[in-house]
Formats: structure tokens, sequence, C-alpha cells
């Protein structure tokens, strides 16, 4: 058993410690005073109900994407994808706002939610598909693929989908009030939030419980071994690949419908590459995603409001998830190394 699992404690303490060591140290490299500007990460985050709302905003779509990319992990594909997926989502959820913007919201939003989690689960099938009957690796195939559907945004809103009301700015028509998702009021809390934890809770279920979790487990440890018992890899390589599409395509309708209120360029903050390390973190395990994702949130919230309030410069949130994950990566490898080189 690695010296993670067993003293798990331990390590989290020292990823925790070294990340508030190194955050320090940036914030003194910027000239500002480390300790003033920690605690203000913590207020601003969490100091109040707004902040609060923010964060759980900025957790939403990172908890959808860390799902979308824990899905096929538990196969031991490797997915970076969610971008992509996220974006094909939005277009196609928003394409149905558009065709059919006079239905009523009881319709108009499980039709949107459908339509996205469609683009989504297609933009997954097609790197499934290429695995699963051509061995082409999912990994290369995702990440090219993340480009094509986020220029796709672009040229939609540039030209066809672009409102001429807008003045210019390359977006489409404001949303309908039927197709914003419900959110707690004054708030930025959406739907979509409770999406994702019910999917976290379902996904835990379904990976850890059951028949289905046992040929998914025996197909990723050994696919060989797997097909001599009649499991068909193919087909979990390509169902796994587009449910992990679909979640990352909810989420980006959703921040479309309930945080932008229209298509436009700027939907998605890197969410997709955001989700890919949280799910990593979590060992692909979407109950740990959970309050992994919401501490990320946090911190893209805290950063974000630094930079408005304590003139940091915009790429600081950036930084600080960088160093939270290169931390959290590094600190549970060195301790190990230790570990193991004592016992010898």
């Amino acid at each position: 058993m690695s010296t993670v699992m067993r003293f798990p404690l331990l390590a989290s303490v020292l990823t925790a410690a070294c990340f508030l060591a190194l955050a320090a140290a940036f914030f003194a490299a910027l000239g500002k005073p480390p300790f003033e500007m920690l605690s203000s990460l913590v207020v601003y985050a969490l100091g109040d109900a707004y902040s609060i709302s923010q964060t759980f905003a900025k957790m939403t779509p990172i908890l959808l994407c860390a799902l979308a990319v824990a899905v096929p992990g538990r196969l031991g594909l490797i997915s970076v994808g969610a971008e992509g997926q996220l974006h094909a989502g939005a277009i196609l959820g928003t394409g149905l706002v558009l065709l059919a913007p006079e239905l009523p919201g009881v319709v108009l939003i499980p039709l949107m939610l459908i339509a996205a989690a469609i683009g989504g689960g297609l933009y997954g099938w097609v790197p499934g598909m290429l695995r699963a009957r051509l061995d082409v690796n999912e990994t290369i195939v995702t990440l090219l693929m993340n480009y094509v559907s986020v220029l796709l945004v672009s040229a939609l809103v540039f030209g066809p989908w672009r409102d001429p009301a807008s003045q210019g700015w390359p977006a489409t028509m404001k949303f309908p009030q039927g197709a914003v998702l419900p959110a707690v009021p004054d708030t930025r809390i959406h739907l979509g939030l409770l999406v994702g934890v019910l999917l976290a809770v379902g996904l835990h279920l379904f990976f850890n419980h059951g028949k289905w979790a046992q040929k998914i487990r025996i197909l990723a440890g050994n696919r060989k071994v797997g097909e001599m018992f009649g499991l068909s890899y193919a087909f979990w390589v390509v169902a796994l690949m587009s449910v992990g599409g679909a979640i990352a395509g909810i989420a980006g309708i959703a921040e479309v419908s309930a945080i932008q209120g229209r298509l436009q360029p700027t939907i998605s903050l890197g969410y997709g590459l955001t989700g890919f390390l949280v799910a990593w973190l979590a060992r692909h395990q979407p109950l740990v995603i959970l309050p992994i994702s919401l501490f990320v949130g946090a911190l893209v919230a805290g950063s974000d409001a630094l930079q408005l309030f304590a003139k940091v410069p915009a790429a600081s949130a950036v930084i600080m998830q960088g160093l939270l994950f290169a931390t959290a990566l590094a600190v549970p490898g060195l301790l190990a190394r230790w570990r193991t080189y004592r016992d010898r």
C-alpha cells in the first residue's frame, strides 16, 4: 500500500502547508503583504453571501468537467477533451434555444439540457469510436478536438448567430427567461450545481456497486483478461467517453444559460483543463471530486476578487491554480519516495 494511502492526513497537511508557503512567496514576489493577501483570498472566497455565491458559481463547471474526465478515466482512458465537449454542448443547447425561444421554460430547459448533453456526448463519441475501432490515442484526439469547438463558437457568434442588437459585440441574442436555469434568488447558485452533485453521487454508486462496476474494473485492470470472459472493451470505451462528453456538454449550456445569459466566446475560463486536473487529483473518485472542486472554485473566485480589489495581475488566478496542482502532485510523491528510502 502506498504511503499516500497509509498516511492521507500527513500528505494532506504537508500539501496544504507547502501550498500556503508557495502562495505567500508568490505574493511577496509581487510586493504584496503575503499574510494579508492570503487572508483576503479567504474572505473574497467565503466571507459573505456574495462571495460564497461566486465560489459555487466557479465550482459548478469545474465539478462537471472533472466528472466528465473521471468517467472514462475509470476505464484507464485519458480524456483531455472536456473543454471542447463543454463548447459543443453550449453550441447545441444554444441552437435549440435560438430555434424555439418561445417555448415555456418547463419544456425549453429540459430540451436545452438534453441537446447540450447530446452535443457533448457526440463530441466524446468520436474519440471513443476512434479508440475502440482503430486504436487511435484518445488523449491526442480529444486535445485536438478542443480547438475545433472553441473556434466554432467564435465562428457562430461572429457570423450567423450574432445578435444585430449587440452593437458589434460577438454574441447571440440574450436568452429568454424560459431558457435560464433556475437559481437561488439573488445568487449565482443555479441548477447546474445540483445536477453536478447528483451526478457525483450517482457515478459513485455506479462505479462501486453492481455487475457493471465489476466489468469496468476488470477491463481497466487487464483488457485481454476481460475480453477472455466475454466483456466488450470497445463498447465501454465508446459508452464512457460519450457519457463523459455529455456531462461536459451540460456544463457548457449551464454556464451559457445561468451565468453568461447568451453564447459568446468567453464562456469558459479554462474549466475543461481545470476539471482534468481536479479529476486526476481525486483519482477519478466522484465523491472526492466534490470537495476538491469546491476548494478550487473558492481559489478561482478569491483570486478573481484579488485582481479587482488588491490590484494583483490578471494571471494570478491561473498561477495560484498551478501552485495548488503542482503541490498536490509533488508532495505525496516526494513523501512516498522518502518513506520507501527510509524503509530500505
